[in-house]
């Protein structure tokens, strides 16, 4: 993979160009694809979104979001704008199984692949051009960044900021996590020079649920959360019934697990919900317990130092024991202050 630097001579260029993230998109992966997006456009190339999967209901606000591709939805389509793309940009994801049934396809693309991504070991052999840098606090802020570095920052305006703000966001959890350093802020503060209303990302992305979601939400801390004090540890355990009861859609789980971390004491969320093909899990952790190396490890998964995902093919009953089994192996670094 070459420096992304090397990249920069062939904006200039109109092409053919998809961009594409990881399933589920959460706001960093759709701001990042559509501020990406709305820049080249600008620049002159045929560009189009396309996602693996659908996306959150609260996301699709988003300028250029009804112009995104579901791939799931649309095969055919989809599969034959990226076979005539002349450039890949893969957002927020670096490892082609992150894309569930688009990375067949993806494998046997020969097109120009960038990467622009900010988690943990790269499939580097994969993509051409690329930047991957895991100090950064988003994706949006390494868009920005690939903006303003290839000498085109004049290009970002309300609508562009808009999207990179709504990422940067929502990964820093509203600014509050360690990656949110003084250069985000910066970021922040030129983007609101272009006059985009912060107020109305925050009320989309935070105040657009339904009542079920609320109450599902309640049920769940209620029921289906169980605080293990000797390991610092909370888990919560969702069943498909659960979701089906509460009729939850995609993004309706979408920070659940930090509800975990709002408790005293408690230095690692674990979060497990019953989907029809496996068992996916979220972790969170407070302080100097790496949730990527723990989720690698045990999970199938991989993240973040302080924020991970994972899979299961077990059940969910099966899951919950073996999380609970290996936590014990962690009971005296998870026991430090």
């Amino acid at each position: 993979m070459q420096s992304i630097k090397a990249f920069y001579p062939q904006l200039t260029v109109p092409k053919k160009v998809v961009i594409t993230t990881h399933q589920k998109p959460d706001g960093d992966a759709m701001g990042s694809s559509l501020a990406l997006y709305h820049f080249l456009t600008d620049l002159g190339h045929s560009v189009t979104v396309i996602s693996p999967t659908n996306w959150a209901g609260f996301l699709k606000w988003m300028p250029g979001a009804n112009m995104v591709v579901d791939f799931d939805f649309s095969k055919e389509v989809a599969t034959k704008l990226l076979q005539e793309s002349e450039l890949l940009f893969c957002l927020d994801f670096n490892i082609l199984h992150r894309t569930k049934n688009m990375e067949a396809v993806l494998a046997d693309l020969s097109c120009t692949k960038v990467l622009i991504d900010h988690h943990e070991q790269p499939q580097e052999d994969y993509f051409t051009y690329g930047v991957s840098n895991t100090a950064k606090s988003s994706t949006c802020e390494m868009v920005f960044d690939f903006i303003v570095e290839s000498g085109f920052g004049e290009k970002i305006n309300a609508t562009i900021a808009e999207c990179l703000y709504t990422g940067v966001m929502t990964d820093t959890g509203s600014f509050r996590f360690p990656s949110t350093t003084a250069n985000v802020h910066r970021m922040v503060a030129r983007l609101k020079d272009t006059g985009f209303n912060h107020t109305l990302a925050h009320e989309n992305i935070y105040d657009s649920f339904l009542e079920n979601r609320i109450r599902f939400i309640g049920y769940c801390l209620l029921n289906r959360m169980e605080v293990l004090y000797e390991y610092n540890t909370a888990i919560m355990s969702i069943s498909k019934n659960d979701l089906l009861r509460f009729y939850i859609k995609t993004g309706d789980t979408e920070g659940l697990v930090n509800q975990l971390l709002t408790i005293q004491g408690i230095r690692l969320g674990a979060l497990v919900i019953d989907r029809d093909e496996e068992r996916k899990w979220s972790f969170r952790s407070k302080g100097d317990f790496d949730v990527n190396t723990f989720a690698r490890t045990h999970f199938e998964g991989g993240g973040h130092f302080n924020a991970a995902g994972g899979r299961s093919s077990d059940s969910l009953d099966a899951t919950v024991w073996k999380f609970k089994k290996v936590i014990k192996q962690y009971a005296e670094q998870l026991q430090q202050s």
